[in-house]
This record gives C-alpha cells, structure tokens and sequence, in this order.
C-alpha cells in the first residue's frame, strides 16, 4: 500500500518560513508528478505547487509566487514545499499528492495517492 507522509507544518508568525516534506513508498518515484494541495476552512482545496515527473515543468499558484517553491528529490523519494514570508491567508491543511499520470504535466493530472495532512498555522 502507496503511503505519503508529510512533516514541517507548525504555527508561524506572519514572515516566516517552513519547510514541507513529503516522503513516500512509491516505488516508480520518478515518474510520478508530485503536488502540494491546502485546503482552509470552509474553502474548496487548491492546487498550491506541483511538480513534473521529469522534473521540467512546475507550477506554483499566483498567490504564492515570489514565496514559496517545490522540490523534489528522487533519491530521497521525498518533495518539499519551501514557503517564506508567510500570510496568514497561507493558513490551511496541506496535503502532498503524486500521480502517476503518464503525461508530462502537473495540471488536469489525476491524482492518485494522497498524505493526511500537515496543519500551517500564520498568525498576524
């Protein structure tokens, strides 16, 4: 059974910074998209950050470019969402996915394997 397990939430001030992990049992990791989704209260779940399986394409939500990136370490069978200067409106759960979508993209990918969650909490 695929597992993924994230780590680095916590509770931050406004303008700072956390790392995400993402680390996982997928075997064919490397041809696998990787992606970071949130969800916030009462608000549907947004893509937030993802990555290719080829590592060539990568795509970051407006609200967040400037701030945060996505990086995936093969070897490591582990992706990272790096976020700085953090807003309160960053506050959400966020979820690590990976697909095994053959195409080479990271949008209107299914998504096939999902973490539990990692609570980020900006306050103001």
């Amino acid at each position: 059974q695929v597992q993924l397990v994230e780590s680095g939430g916590g509770l931050v001030q406004a303008g700072g910074s956390l790392r995400l992990s993402c680390t996982t049992t997928i075997r064919a990791f490397s041809g696998h998209a990787l992606a970071w989704f949130r969800q916030a209260p009462r608000k549907e779940r947004e893509l937030v950050a993802g990555i290719s399986r080829s590592g060539r394409f990568s795509y970051l939500l407006d609200s967040v470019k400037g701030r945060f990136t996505v990086s995936r370490d093969n070897a490591e069978r582990t992706w990272y969402l790096h976020m700085s200067n953090l807003k309160p409106e960053d506050t959400a759960t966020y979820y690590c996915a990976a697909s095994g979508s053959n195409l080479e993209a990271v949008y209107n990918i299914p998504w096939d394997s999902w973490g539990r969650g990692t609570q980020v909490s900006v306050s103001s």
